[in-house]
């Protein structure tokens, strides 16, 4: 017999919108969050209260600086595209050898 865990219905906010997701996701990356970063999906709405957190030190893709306001647009190693401070996205090193 096996024993399996009790459905469980997530509700709406646990959905990520079709246009915050990249696919392919990019598996080569420009930029690093330099400290555990909120983000939103999309900033044209504002409102208070992010859609989650990004890790310190997770990979980025910086594909659009906010003409406004101190955001830009990164993509994530999972396809999520979201908006973050820009200040706490710092540039990799490259290696030219």
């Amino acid at each position: 017999m096996v024993s399996r865990p009790d459905v469980t219905v997530l509700g709406a906010e646990a959905l990520v919108p079709r246009d915050n997701v990249v696919r392919p996701a990019p598996n080569r990356f420009s930029h690093v969050l330099e400290q555990d970063q909120p983000y939103w999906f999309d900033r044209a709405e504002p409102h208070p209260q992010p859609d989650g957190v990004l890790a310190a030190g997770t990979p980025v893709v910086v594909l659009r600086e906010e003409e406004e306001g101190e955001q830009c647009r990164v993509v994530t190693g999972s396809g999520l595209y979201v908006s973050v401070d820009r200040a706490s996205v710092g540039r990799l090193p490259h290696d030219d050898g």
